[in-house]
Protein backbone atom coordinates (compact mmCIF):
# COMPACT_ATOMS: atom_id res chain seq x y z
CA UNK A 1 0.00 0.00 0.00
CA UNK A 2 1.12 3.17 -1.08
CA UNK A 3 2.34 5.13 2.44
CA UNK A 4 0.46 8.36 1.38
CA UNK A 5 -2.77 6.53 0.20
CA UNK A 6 -6.21 8.13 1.59
CA UNK A 7 -6.47 4.71 3.36
CA UNK A 8 -3.18 4.44 4.98
CA UNK A 9 -2.64 5.24 8.65
CA UNK A 10 0.99 5.92 8.26
CA UNK A 11 1.22 9.54 7.72
CA UNK A 12 -2.10 10.48 7.35
CA UNK A 13 -3.18 14.04 9.49
CA UNK A 14 -6.69 12.83 9.69
CA UNK A 15 -6.35 9.22 11.31
CA UNK A 16 -4.37 7.82 14.13
CA UNK A 17 -3.40 4.24 16.08
CA UNK A 18 -5.51 3.30 18.95
CA UNK A 19 -3.25 3.34 21.83
CA UNK A 20 -1.75 4.96 24.67
CA UNK A 21 -0.33 8.75 24.62
CA UNK A 22 1.41 10.54 26.51
CA UNK A 23 -0.66 13.51 27.67
CA UNK A 24 1.86 15.50 30.52
CA UNK A 25 4.65 14.80 32.92
CA UNK A 26 3.69 13.24 36.31
CA UNK A 27 5.15 16.23 38.22
CA UNK A 28 3.42 18.84 36.59
CA UNK A 29 -0.08 17.70 38.69
CA UNK A 30 -0.05 17.30 41.81
CA UNK A 31 -3.41 15.93 44.01
CA UNK A 32 -6.40 17.81 44.15
CA UNK A 33 -4.98 20.03 40.97
CA UNK A 34 -6.70 19.70 37.23
CA UNK A 35 -4.81 20.36 33.91
CA UNK A 36 -6.71 21.23 30.26
CA UNK A 37 -4.98 19.15 27.88
CA UNK A 38 -5.68 18.66 24.01
CA UNK A 39 -4.74 15.32 22.99
CA UNK A 40 -4.98 14.71 18.77
CA UNK A 41 -7.65 16.76 18.48
CA UNK A 42 -9.89 16.44 21.92
CA UNK A 43 -10.07 18.32 24.50
CA UNK A 44 -9.77 16.84 27.89
CA UNK A 45 -9.62 18.06 31.76
CA UNK A 46 -7.13 15.97 33.52
CA UNK A 47 -6.93 16.06 37.21
CA UNK A 48 -5.37 13.82 40.15
CA UNK A 49 -7.94 13.15 43.21
CA UNK A 50 -7.58 13.14 46.11
CA UNK A 51 -5.73 9.65 46.75
CA UNK A 52 -3.30 10.32 44.01
CA UNK A 53 -5.21 8.81 41.23
CA UNK A 54 -4.91 10.68 37.40
CA UNK A 55 -8.49 11.11 36.03
CA UNK A 56 -8.97 12.11 32.56
CA UNK A 57 -12.46 13.47 31.38
CA UNK A 58 -14.04 14.98 28.26
CA UNK A 59 -13.40 18.86 28.91
CA UNK A 60 -17.16 20.17 28.79
CA UNK A 61 -19.54 19.90 31.59
CA UNK A 62 -23.04 18.88 29.37
CA UNK A 63 -25.28 21.73 31.46
CA UNK A 64 -23.75 24.60 29.73
CA UNK A 65 -20.42 23.65 27.64
CA UNK A 66 -18.03 25.04 30.64
CA UNK A 67 -14.54 23.99 30.22
CA UNK A 68 -14.08 21.84 33.32
CA UNK A 69 -10.23 22.57 33.87
CA UNK A 70 -11.78 26.22 35.04
CA UNK A 71 -13.53 23.90 38.27
CA UNK A 72 -12.14 22.96 40.95
CA UNK A 73 -11.49 18.73 42.55
CA UNK A 74 -12.95 17.87 44.94
CA UNK A 75 -12.16 14.45 46.58
CA UNK A 76 -11.72 11.73 43.92
CA UNK A 77 -14.52 14.14 41.61
CA UNK A 78 -14.51 17.09 39.76
CA UNK A 79 -16.66 20.32 40.53
CA UNK A 80 -17.54 22.71 37.71
CA UNK A 81 -16.98 26.40 37.99
CA UNK A 82 -19.80 27.66 36.34
CA UNK A 83 -23.10 26.09 38.07
CA UNK A 84 -21.17 23.92 40.54
CA UNK A 85 -22.37 20.45 39.34
CA UNK A 86 -20.22 17.83 40.58
CA UNK A 87 -18.96 14.83 38.70
CA UNK A 88 -17.09 11.74 40.00
CA UNK A 89 -14.81 10.07 38.70
CA UNK A 90 -16.66 7.51 36.71
CA UNK A 91 -17.69 10.54 35.01
CA UNK A 92 -21.44 10.41 36.59
CA UNK A 93 -23.15 13.59 37.77
CA UNK A 94 -23.36 13.34 41.18
CA UNK A 95 -24.57 17.12 42.48
CA UNK A 96 -26.29 19.66 40.99
CA UNK A 97 -26.59 22.55 43.92
CA UNK A 98 -29.46 24.36 42.52
CA UNK A 99 -31.94 21.23 42.17
CA UNK A 100 -30.68 19.43 45.57
CA UNK A 101 -30.08 16.59 44.08
CA UNK A 102 -27.80 14.95 41.05
CA UNK A 103 -29.41 14.58 37.22
CA UNK A 104 -28.56 11.46 34.84
CA UNK A 105 -25.75 13.09 33.25
CA UNK A 106 -22.39 11.83 32.71
CA UNK A 107 -19.52 12.94 30.90
CA UNK A 108 -16.73 10.18 28.77
CA UNK A 109 -13.90 9.18 30.80
CA UNK A 110 -10.82 7.88 29.72
CA UNK A 111 -8.51 5.65 31.28
CA UNK A 112 -5.34 6.66 32.51
CA UNK A 113 -1.69 5.50 33.76
CA UNK A 114 1.83 7.06 34.98
CA UNK A 115 4.97 5.47 33.88
CA UNK A 116 8.41 6.68 33.01
CA UNK A 117 7.81 9.84 34.63
CA UNK A 118 4.39 10.56 32.43
CA UNK A 119 0.96 10.70 32.78
CA UNK A 120 -0.72 8.24 29.64
CA UNK A 121 -4.46 8.45 28.59
CA UNK A 122 -5.61 5.38 26.47
CA UNK A 123 -7.41 6.59 23.33
CA UNK A 124 -9.85 4.20 21.78
CA UNK A 125 -13.20 2.09 23.07
CA UNK A 126 -11.50 -0.92 22.76
CA UNK A 127 -9.82 -2.25 26.61
CA UNK A 128 -6.42 -0.85 27.03
CA UNK A 129 -3.46 -2.90 26.06
CA UNK A 130 0.04 -2.83 27.51
CA UNK A 131 1.79 0.86 28.45
CA UNK A 132 4.71 1.06 25.79
CA UNK A 133 8.02 -0.44 27.72
CA UNK A 134 11.23 -0.92 26.75
CA UNK A 135 11.67 -4.68 26.16
CA UNK A 136 14.92 -5.37 27.92
CA UNK A 137 13.36 -3.38 30.98
CA UNK A 138 9.96 -5.06 30.79
CA UNK A 139 9.93 -6.77 34.33
CA UNK A 140 13.18 -4.25 35.70
CA UNK A 141 12.38 -1.59 38.18
CA UNK A 142 14.17 1.67 36.40
CA UNK A 143 15.08 5.09 37.24
CA UNK A 144 14.45 7.81 34.51
CA UNK A 145 14.72 11.59 33.59
CA UNK A 146 12.83 13.35 31.13
CA UNK A 147 14.77 14.87 28.30
CA UNK A 148 14.31 16.96 25.51
CA UNK A 149 10.58 18.06 24.15
CA UNK A 150 10.00 19.17 20.72
CA UNK A 151 7.38 19.59 17.89
CA UNK A 152 8.54 18.76 14.06
CA UNK A 153 6.90 19.74 10.80
CA UNK A 154 6.42 16.17 9.87
CA UNK A 155 3.90 13.04 10.99
CA UNK A 156 4.85 11.17 14.44
CA UNK A 157 5.33 8.14 11.88
CA UNK A 158 7.56 9.52 9.45
CA UNK A 159 9.51 11.06 12.28
CA UNK A 160 10.04 7.04 14.07
CA UNK A 161 10.82 5.69 10.83
CA UNK A 162 14.11 7.36 11.01
CA UNK A 163 15.74 4.87 13.75
CA UNK A 164 15.00 2.34 11.40
CA UNK A 165 16.61 4.04 8.14
CA UNK A 166 19.57 1.88 7.74
CA UNK A 167 21.01 3.77 4.67
CA UNK A 168 20.83 7.53 6.72
CA UNK A 169 23.64 6.18 9.17
CA UNK A 170 26.16 5.90 6.69
CA UNK A 171 24.85 8.90 4.90
CA UNK A 172 24.23 11.44 7.76
CA UNK A 173 25.96 9.71 10.19
CA UNK A 174 29.06 8.55 8.86
CA UNK A 175 28.34 5.33 10.53
CA UNK A 176 31.34 2.68 9.12
CA UNK A 177 29.15 -0.20 9.30
CA UNK A 178 26.50 -1.75 6.75
CA UNK A 179 22.55 -1.82 9.47
CA UNK A 180 20.25 -4.53 8.64
CA UNK A 181 17.57 -5.00 10.39
CA UNK A 182 15.32 -8.14 11.65
CA UNK A 183 11.94 -7.24 12.61
CA UNK A 184 9.65 -9.40 14.91
CA UNK A 185 6.14 -8.76 16.40
CA UNK A 186 6.40 -8.19 19.80
CA UNK A 187 3.10 -8.42 20.61
CA UNK A 188 -0.22 -6.93 17.96
CA UNK A 189 0.41 -3.09 19.09
CA UNK A 190 4.40 -3.78 18.96
CA UNK A 191 7.13 -4.87 17.00
CA UNK A 192 10.89 -4.52 17.34
CA UNK A 193 13.70 -3.93 14.78
CA UNK A 194 17.32 -5.46 15.91
CA UNK A 195 20.55 -4.98 13.51
CA UNK A 196 21.96 -8.49 12.84
CA UNK A 197 24.87 -7.59 11.29
CA UNK A 198 28.65 -7.57 12.21
CA UNK A 199 29.98 -6.44 9.27
CA UNK A 200 32.60 -2.64 9.45
CA UNK A 201 36.29 -4.83 9.17
CA UNK A 202 37.74 -1.76 7.25
CA UNK A 203 36.93 0.45 9.96
CA UNK A 204 39.60 1.16 12.70
CA UNK A 205 36.14 2.69 14.69
CA UNK A 206 34.50 -0.61 14.39
CA UNK A 207 37.38 -2.69 14.86
CA UNK A 208 38.35 -0.51 18.04
CA UNK A 209 34.67 -1.44 19.45
CA UNK A 210 34.47 -5.07 18.75
CA UNK A 211 35.85 -5.98 21.85
CA UNK A 212 33.00 -4.90 23.70
CA UNK A 213 30.39 -7.17 21.75
CA UNK A 214 29.88 -10.53 21.90
CA UNK A 215 28.01 -10.93 18.64
CA UNK A 216 26.57 -7.78 16.90
CA UNK A 217 26.31 -4.38 17.55
CA UNK A 218 23.41 -3.78 20.08
CA UNK A 219 20.74 -1.22 18.56
CA UNK A 220 16.95 -2.10 18.44
CA UNK A 221 14.08 -0.48 17.75
CA UNK A 222 10.82 -1.05 19.50
CA UNK A 223 7.83 0.74 18.25
CA UNK A 224 4.26 0.67 19.96
CA UNK A 225 0.96 2.20 18.42
CA UNK A 226 3.05 3.65 15.55
CA UNK A 227 3.46 6.21 18.30
CA UNK A 228 6.03 5.71 20.70
CA UNK A 229 9.56 3.88 20.21
CA UNK A 230 12.13 2.96 22.49
CA UNK A 231 16.08 2.77 21.42
CA UNK A 232 18.59 -0.18 23.03
CA UNK A 233 21.87 0.14 22.35
CA UNK A 234 25.42 0.35 23.35
CA UNK A 235 28.12 -2.19 24.34
CA UNK A 236 27.06 -5.96 26.03
CA UNK A 237 28.11 -4.80 29.47
CA UNK A 238 26.11 -1.72 29.39
CA UNK A 239 23.17 -0.54 27.29
CA UNK A 240 21.71 2.70 27.18
CA UNK A 241 17.88 3.21 26.72
CA UNK A 242 15.79 6.27 25.07
CA UNK A 243 11.92 6.53 24.65
CA UNK A 244 10.88 8.74 22.40
CA UNK A 245 6.92 9.34 23.53
CA UNK A 246 5.33 11.27 20.31
CA UNK A 247 1.93 12.39 19.70
CA UNK A 248 0.70 14.18 16.53
CA UNK A 249 -0.61 17.75 16.37
CA UNK A 250 -3.29 19.40 14.07
CA UNK A 251 -1.86 19.46 9.83
CA UNK A 252 0.10 16.00 10.84
CA UNK A 253 2.91 17.58 13.04
CA UNK A 254 4.34 16.34 16.04
CA UNK A 255 5.16 17.11 19.77
CA UNK A 256 7.57 14.60 21.18
CA UNK A 257 9.31 14.02 24.59
CA UNK A 258 12.53 11.80 25.03
CA UNK A 259 12.91 9.56 28.52
CA UNK A 260 16.09 8.53 29.51
CA UNK A 261 15.71 4.97 31.29
CA UNK A 262 18.26 3.03 32.89
CA UNK A 263 17.79 -0.08 35.51
CA UNK A 264 17.30 1.41 38.93
CA UNK A 265 20.72 0.87 41.04
CA UNK A 266 20.28 0.35 44.84
CA UNK A 267 21.64 3.50 47.29
CA UNK A 268 23.61 6.25 47.28
CA UNK A 269 26.34 4.87 44.79
CA UNK A 270 23.37 3.41 42.68
CA UNK A 271 21.31 6.44 42.38
CA UNK A 272 24.63 8.55 41.76
CA UNK A 273 25.93 6.39 39.15
CA UNK A 274 22.62 6.45 37.71
CA UNK A 275 22.79 9.90 37.44
CA UNK A 276 25.69 10.04 35.66
CA UNK A 277 24.10 7.22 32.81
CA UNK A 278 21.73 8.86 32.39
CA UNK A 279 23.16 12.14 31.25
CA UNK A 280 25.58 10.05 29.35
CA UNK A 281 22.13 8.70 27.30
CA UNK A 282 20.86 12.06 26.79
CA UNK A 283 24.36 12.84 25.31
CA UNK A 284 23.83 9.88 23.06
CA UNK A 285 20.25 10.78 21.94
CA UNK A 286 21.66 14.60 21.09
CA UNK A 287 24.44 12.95 19.01
CA UNK A 288 21.78 11.09 16.34
CA UNK A 289 19.30 13.41 16.72
CA UNK A 290 21.36 16.79 15.68
CA UNK A 291 22.84 15.33 12.02
CA UNK A 292 19.44 14.85 10.99
CA UNK A 293 17.08 17.10 12.68
CA UNK A 294 16.41 19.72 10.25
CA UNK A 295 14.92 17.40 7.26
CA UNK A 296 12.02 16.79 10.03
CA UNK A 297 11.14 20.23 9.41
CA UNK A 298 11.43 20.60 5.42
CA UNK A 299 10.33 16.95 4.49
CA UNK A 300 7.50 15.95 2.46
CA UNK A 301 7.78 12.22 2.93
CA UNK A 302 6.27 9.86 0.37
CA UNK A 303 8.12 6.58 -0.33
CA UNK A 304 7.58 6.30 -3.85
CA UNK A 305 10.70 4.43 -4.86
CA UNK A 306 11.62 2.17 -1.92
CA UNK A 307 15.41 0.02 -2.19
CA UNK A 308 16.61 -2.94 -0.47
CA UNK A 309 17.94 -0.51 2.07
CA UNK A 310 14.69 0.87 2.82
CA UNK A 311 12.51 -3.00 3.43
CA UNK A 312 11.99 -2.53 7.47
CA UNK A 313 10.78 1.07 6.81
CA UNK A 314 8.24 -0.87 4.53
CA UNK A 315 7.53 -3.20 7.18
CA UNK A 316 6.97 -0.38 9.66
CA UNK A 317 4.26 1.30 7.30
CA UNK A 318 2.55 -1.83 6.89
CA UNK A 319 2.23 -3.24 10.47
CA UNK A 320 0.80 0.56 11.30
CA UNK A 321 -2.02 -0.07 8.75
CA UNK A 322 -2.71 -3.06 10.43
CA UNK A 323 -3.62 -1.34 13.65
CA UNK A 324 -6.89 -0.15 14.65
CA UNK A 325 -6.77 3.77 13.39
CA UNK A 326 -9.26 6.19 15.14
CA UNK A 327 -10.38 9.57 13.40
CA UNK A 328 -8.92 12.87 14.33
CA UNK A 329 -10.60 14.99 16.93
CA UNK A 330 -13.53 12.42 17.52
CA UNK A 331 -11.66 9.25 18.48
CA UNK A 332 -14.14 7.25 16.76
CA UNK A 333 -13.32 4.22 14.63
CA UNK A 334 -13.11 4.50 10.97
CA UNK A 335 -15.77 2.98 9.11
CA UNK A 336 -17.69 2.53 12.34
CA UNK A 337 -21.21 4.03 12.54
CA UNK A 338 -21.87 6.46 14.86
CA UNK A 339 -24.66 5.25 17.04
CA UNK A 340 -26.78 7.58 19.69
CA UNK A 341 -25.55 7.05 23.50
CA UNK A 342 -27.86 7.53 26.17
CA UNK A 343 -26.94 9.58 29.36
CA UNK A 344 -25.07 7.24 31.25
CA UNK A 345 -25.22 4.12 29.71
CA UNK A 346 -21.68 4.37 27.57
CA UNK A 347 -18.68 2.27 29.00
CA UNK A 348 -17.03 3.48 31.63
CA UNK A 349 -12.60 2.51 31.66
Amino acid sequence: MHSTSPSSIFNNPKLFVEGWYWALPSKKLKIGKVKAVTLLGRNLAIYRGAGGKVIAVDAYCPHMGAHLAEGKVEGEGIRCFFHNWKYDERGICVEVPSLGKALPVCIKTWSTAEKYGMIWVWLGEDKPSKLPFVPELENVECDYILGTRFVKNSHPNVLLINAIDAHHFNTVHNLPLEIVFDSQNLNPNAITFSNITRGGDDSWLIRLIRPLYRNQVTYSMCYWYGSTGTVTLGPDFLHFYIIFALRMLEDGKTEGQTILVTPKRNGFLGWSVNRVLLWLTQQVGNYFAKGDTQVFQTIKFDLKTPTKADQSILQFIQHVNQQKALNWGTWETVDSPTSPVSLCEHEKH
